[in-house]
């Protein structure tokens, strides 16, 4: 029967065992099995280590039969086929009960492929009723025969306890040998151009090679493939974008946006101007503008957003600003608010709008943005309410983006038609993974930083180290004597507590193996406790905040710490983002290894934001060389934020970094690696380009229209599209 890569499982392995692999492994149709690559290869001449094999684990190894014996069992009738396997240094048993005839197979000499869980019986390694392989036996095979035979390769799948590696292998070799044909999604001068094999040697040499080059080479080209596949969807909905029409949003000569910069103290940085450039030509596009701004905490992202909303404003459009937080929606509103001045303020009447309002002023804010007076509205997730209208809604920015799911900003982009986008991180994203996760998005950078900041000091203080943890108190109240402020950050509200009332809302870092598995030593009633008795900083002007109290009480506090009027705030991660108090120098981190490092830098960026020296003081009890400690040491080691995204991308791995993709067709990689294949996927996005600007439709290239719709779902296309 000739086989297609949409041949349904059941048509080409039967429906009891098609059956059994979608339970296991999701898989429908040819092409999901044969992009079940090998997770490794074995040698059959060369034994697999046994040494280190994890307890508890399923593994699949190459050995020899050392030894074997029958003995009878002790509590019931039958016997017990125990069988000694060695890679010639380490051996391991496999043991079977009530199967005699496995002695007859497991002669010594005899090589093959072992596959069962991990134990232990009596200090010895052991598998139990493992599912095993033999290789051949051939006595008249001539030397040269031998030496092939042993050279050649085995691929080791992915594998469960009910489907072995080797049921994987003969499923595959089936599909194959039955294969008519596999379509080819590179154009032959692309492929030559990357010295890449013809697809359909490429899926043959990947399930069954020849040597560990054509290994190699066969994984390189279906790494390409994959690249372009994943990059000519993002391209397809960025050319999607650009086929939609859009209000045309232009700054008119002595208008709104003049009128603003005229006004400015500073001039704008250098990245400042060129992203500012960028949006505007965006806006007076025909379709709608879809870009990320990414830059350092204190950069000036806000600036460049307040610009785009005077631009679009000047049309009588009204622009949306969503923030994760009340606190940061209220910080917002203040902060625009203030660089708009008393002269522009009333015209644009800049409008907050959160679920925590009391419901007459939420009203009346509401009524203000149905009939368009307030031309800048700031909220939280209370902009997504059916309740709240807009006039002509031109511009939505998605302030922190990492804290919305796409279906969120969906919505709010729904409330007017085709508005622009502008989504703003200050969590630096390495350019690879822009192009993964953003890459229907434009991506535009700022790096330098505006001038007068004082810059920030960081250190790691190992609690393990005598004294240090009581000097950090001691460093905190000196600051304080200087007239300057304190943040203390914990990683829970209450570890007395269990379950949800100890965690903050915002989840610290995972734990990585290696790792202490024990929840937080610190929350802020315990640190609030600690320090209340102390005897230099229990006189100092204290308060708590975090995520758990009512919006109001939250906004009092942060407004009166912004006023100086509190010493020392004790706080959850509620003030990671946004939070900006130019007198505040010291930010005081305890179980600093429980957060990531994308968030222990935005932390850091709460301080040092004015003319106040900043200093960041990591309170750590992980040991040196452990993965939490590493990522402690890796923001005190700079102040780079797009370096420390690299690193963070290398301790945890793209598999975290794409999880937070909101679509299958980004998360679920195969071959293809993030940190390792940069420039493959680089290439990948520009050769989509070239494709889809000479041929949008992908007539001239069905074998990569066919790749796509394989590989990327309507759902998932779906999901590219409120990206």
């Amino acid at each position: 029967m000739a086989l297609t890569l949409d041949t349904p499982l059941a048509q080409a392995l039967g429906a009891k065992t098609a059956g059994e692999y979608s339970r296991a492994f999701g898989m429908s149709t040819v092409g999901d099995l044969l992009a079940h690559y090998p997770r490794r290869y074995e040698s059959r001449g060369v034994l697999t280590p046994i040494s280190g094999l994890p307890l508890g684990e399923t593994v699949s190894i190459v050995a020899q039969v050392k030894q074997v014996s029958v003995r009878s069992m002790r509590q019931r009738k039958g016997t017990i086929v125990e069988a000694v396997i060695s890679d010639g240094e380490g051996t391991i048993t496999l043991t079977f009960f009530g199967q005699p005839w496995r002695k007859d197979q497991l002669r010594p000499g005899r090589r093959g492929v072992f596959s069962g869980k991990v134990g232990r019986y009596r200090d010895t390694l052991q598998l139990s009723n493992p599912n095993y392989e033999l290789f051949d036996e051939d006595e008249g095979e001539d030397h040269e025969r031998a030496r092939e035979y042993a050279g050649q390769l085995i691929p080791m799948y992915p594998a469960t306890a009910s489907i072995a590696t080797w049921d994987i292998q003969k499923a595959v070799a089936k599909c194959l040998d039955d294969l008519e044909g596999y379509p080819e999604p590179l154009d032959i001068d692309f492929r030559v151009a990357e010295s890449l094999m013809p697809a359909a040697e490429a899926i043959e040499g990947v399930h069954r090679p020849m040597n560990q080059a054509h290994v190699q080479t066969s994984r390189r080209t279906l790494r390409m493939h994959e690249a372009l596949v994943l990059q000519t969807a993002l391209a397809q909905q960025r050319w999607f974008v650009r086929a939609m029409a859009a209000t045309e949003r232009r700054a008119a000569p002595g208008g709104l946006l003049e009128r603003f910069d005229a006004t400015l103290p500073f001039s704008l940085t250098e990245d400042q101007r060129v992203v500012g450039e960028r949006i505007a030509a965006d806006l007076v596009q025909g379709w709608p503008m879809n870009r990320l701004v990414q830059g350092e905490v204190g950069s000036g992202k806000t600036l460049v957003a307040l610009r785009a909303m005077l631009q679009v404003a000047e049309s009588g459009g009204q622009a949306a600003l969503i923030a994760p937080t009340e606190v940061l929606a209220g910080q917002h509103l203040r902060s625009i608010t203030k660089m708009l001045g008393p002269e522009l303020a009333p015209l644009l009447m800049p409008t907050l709008l959160t679920g925590q309002m009391p419901a007459a002023v939420r009203r009346k804010a509401a009524l203000r943005v149905a009939s368009g007076q307030a031309l800048i509205v700031v909220g939280t997730h209370a902009l997504l309410s059916e309740g709240t209208t807009f006039a002509d809604l031109g511009l939505v920015v998605v302030d922190e983006q990492h804290r919305f799911g796409v279906d969120q900003r969906e919505t709010l982009r729904a409330k007017g038609s085709s508005p622009h986008a502008l989504v703003l991180t200050a969590t630096p994203i390495p350019r690879t993974v822009a192009m993964t996760v953003f890459g229907d998005l434009e991506v535009s950078t700022i790096r330098t930083m505006p001038a007068g900041r004082a810059g920030i000091e960081t250190f790691v203080a190992p609690v393990q180290r005598p004294g240090w943890f009581e000097r950090v108190w001691e460093r905190a109240y000196e600051e304080v004597g200087k007239g300057r402020q304190v943040f203390v950050v914990c990683p829970a509200i209450d570890v007395s507590k269990k379950g949800k009332d100890a965690e903050e809302d915002e989840p610290a870092a995972p734990v990585l193996a290696g790792e202490r598995p024990q929840g937080p030593r610190w929350g802020v009633a315990q640190v609030a406790e600690l320090l209340g008795s102390h005897p230099h900083l229990g006189r100092t002007r204290m308060s708590v905040l975090h995520g758990r109290m009512p919006a109001e009480e939250k906004d009092r506090i942060m407004q009166a710490f912004s006023r100086g009027e509190i010493d020392v705030l004790i706080a959850t991660t509620v003030i990671e983002v946004g939070v900006d108090v130019p007198n505040a120098s010291t930010m005081i981190i305890l179980d600093a290894d429980r957060f990531g490092v994308s968030q222990l830098h935005q932390l850091r960026g709460r301080v040092g934001r004015g003319g106040v020296p900043g200093l960041c003081l990591l309170v750590t009890e992980a040991d040196e060389g452990t993965p939490a400690r590493e990522r402690v040491d890796a923001v005190a080691a700079t102040l780079d934020g797009f370096e420390l995204a690299e690193v963070d991308l290398e301790l945890r791995g793209e598999g975290d970094v794409l999880g937070d993709a909101q679509s299958g067709s980004r998360s679920s990689l195969r071959l293809l690696r993030v940190v390792q294949d940069r420039d493959v996927i680089a290439r990948a996005r520009d050769q989509a380009d070239r494709i889809l600007a000479e041929d949008p439709a992908l007539e001239a290239h069905p074998g990569l229209a066919q790749a796509l719709a394989r590989r990327v779902s309507e759902a998932e296309r779906e999901a590219l599209g409120k990206s």
